[in-house]
């Protein structure tokens, strides 16, 4: 059965992004770059891919989850498929079509049921917050990039989900010269 992953960039105060949806306080340079553009090449953007010159190894994600409103990020810079190496679903309600490649879903709990229940890789969850609290029972995996920054407002990494306890296994961490920490967990079944 594939997993769902939630591999995301989060500050040491549980925040995913600025009060504003900006995120641009994660450093993107440091001794930690060439990991994620290796490690986790499948998770970033089609065409920063392209910029760098590196082809997506497609080893660890073929399809992504995200949210409506990280969605509207790529859209507003004219991008339609962010992930056009993946099989994209975007959790909106907006009614609006989908552009092609792109499939829109107003349950993105049962849709992640359905595809986990397919063959392949791991299903990428690509925030936000709010999306990540409601598919928390469907997470199986956890992989937290966590930078040494404290936001003090903004989204946090399951959004304003109701109180509730799900135990995980922390299963692997790699620190870097940078700060960065990716802490990686596993559901405790």
């Amino acid at each position: 059965m594939r997993e769902l992953v939630y591999y995301v960039a989060v500050s040491i105060d549980g925040l995913i992004a600025e009060p504003d949806g900006a995120f641009g306080a994660f450093p993107v340079t440091g001794d930690h770059a060439a990991v994620l553009t290796s490690d986790f090449a499948d998770a970033v953007p089609t065409q920063f891919l392209d910029g760098l010159g590196i082809e997506p190894p497609r080893t660890r994600f073929d399809t992504v989850m995200q949210g409506s409103r990280s969605y509207r990020i790529a859209l507003d810079e004219g991008v339609e498929r962010p992930y056009a190496h993946l099989r994209e679903f975007v959790a909106t309600r907006s009614g609006d079509p989908a552009p092609d490649g792109v499939t829109y879903t107003a349950d993105a709990v049962a849709t992640v049921r359905e595809l986990k229940q397919e063959d392949g890789l791991g299903i990428y969850l690509c925030g936000g917050g709010e999306l990540a609290g409601s598919l928390l029972p469907e997470i199986d995996r956890l992989i937290l990039k966590r930078y040494p920054i404290v936001l003090g407002a903004g989204i946090g990494l399951f959004g304003s989900t109701e109180a509730s306890i799900l135990p995980f296994d922390l299963v692997d961490t790699r620190r870097f010269g940078s700060g960065l920490v990716i802490e990686e967990y596993t559901r405790a079944r």
